[in-house]
């Protein structure tokens, strides 16, 4: 049956880019987009680029309170609203709020991709449950604090809604074989390097822009990792101990927090696991494999092979952020195994996405590794 927002033919959609993408042969899940944002800049503008071009995936609605709302002028506007004029015409609805998408039919499925600002994700989830959305995919960290994610999630529970949070290290490559090498390894652990190319010079704006703090930020995804493959979680962490020599703790304008910072968990079932993320480190990341403190794997993205795409991809599009292309594919394997997961209407989680259980465990690290590595810093 016909989606209420309107189902637009497959024939009638740009095309921004030749993805790969799984071809299925049952209907796509409509999905509603909410905090696009700027386009080439926004982390949603770049999920609705990504969907447009998935067979699995029918874009009905995008939902922009800000450039339809208050940022009518603001910079972005004019490439958001003639993005808005290229879409409309396909069918693809605009909305200012969530309050003004047409409520979901009963026995309906839609679903609800939302990327904008971290403290705006409660509200817009409690909107989108009411609007009947069954299935909603989260940016991390999901919201700002464990409290607010727990309710999120009892609501979640309540209505029957299937939550899935945008943890893609969890699926990326590098990761998985170092997971293997490891697994495969008697005595050995493994160091999780995270580096973004901020310079100094930017990084009072960075501490302003993510003030959540780098643990529940840049360093949350690595957060995930160790709470969904290493078992760590709040109350089983044995030890915290900061690498003194690797942190750097500034205080810039209003915010203090980690420019850089390096830390190694261990559990009470004795597995040691090591993090390091470094805001001005570069745009790269790392996994090291060591026994007895001699690496003897190492795994990094982007390899060789996407850095030479992600160059090429780069100088075509200068003004794209450049995480964009080294993150891809594993942005558009999220979201398919998640529309797959609708699809066919399967219980649980898919596999290696993180369920809403996951993003409060992380949290809770989060909220008690910064305390105690702020103390040793100190």
């Amino acid at each position: 049956p016909p989606h209420p927002q309107g189902r637009k033919g497959r024939e009638g959609r740009a095309r921004p880019a030749v993805y790969q993408s799984v071809k299925m042969s049952t209907s796509p899940v409509d999905v509603v987009v909410v905090g696009c944002g700027c386009p080439k800049r926004g982390m949603g503008w770049y999920h609705l680029v990504q969907m447009l071009d998935m067979d699995i995936a029918n874009v009905v609605a995008v939902v922009e309170p800000w450039y339809l709302g208050p940022g009518g002028e603001a910079p972005g506007a004019a490439e958001f609203m003639e993005m808005k004029a290229e879409l409309e015409p396909k069918g693809v609805a605009f909305h200012a709020s969530i309050g003004d998408l047409t409520p979901v039919a009963p026995g309906g499925k839609l679903a609800v991709l939302i990327a904008g600002r971290t403290a705006d994700n409660p509200r817009f989830f409690r909107e989108c449950v009411d609007k009947g959305a069954t299935h909603i995919y989260l940016e991390k960290p999901g919201a700002p604090s464990v409290a607010e994610l727990e309710e999120m999630r009892d609501l979640a529970r309540e209505r029957n809604v299937g939550v899935f949070l945008g943890y893609n290290k969890n699926v990326t490559k590098y990761v998985t074989e170092a997971r293997e090498f490891e697994a495969k390894t008697p005595g050995a652990s493994t160091t999780f390097i995270h580096n973004n190319a901020y310079k100094e010079e930017e990084l009072g704006e960075c501490f302003e822009r993510n003030n959540e703090g780098m643990l529940k930020n840049m360093a949350v995804h690595e957060l995930a990792l160790l709470v969904t493959y290493y078992g760590v979680a709040a109350d089983t962490i044995e030890s915290i101990v900061a690498d003194k020599e690797y942190s750097r703790m500034l205080t810039l304008g209003d915010y203090t927090d980690f420019a850089s910072i390096g830390f190694t968990i261990t559990t009470k079932a004795g597995k040691s696991v090591t993090v390091k993320a470094n805001r001005t480190g570069g745009s790269y990341s790392e996994a090291i494999v060591s026994v007895d403190g001699a690496e003897v794997f190492k795994t990094m993205t982007p390899d060789e092979e996407l850095e030479k795409t992600v160059a090429v991809k780069q100088a075509a599009n200068p003004e794209m952020m450049p995480y964009f292309y080294l993150q891809h594919d594993d942005y558009i394997t999220l979201k398919e195994r998640c529309c797959k997961h609708i699809i066919d209407g399967a219980a649980g989680a898919p596999e290696g996405i993180a369920t809403i259980d996951i993003a409060i465990e992380t949290l809770k690290v989060a909220e008690m590794l910064t305390p105690e590595l702020q103390k040793q810093l100190a």
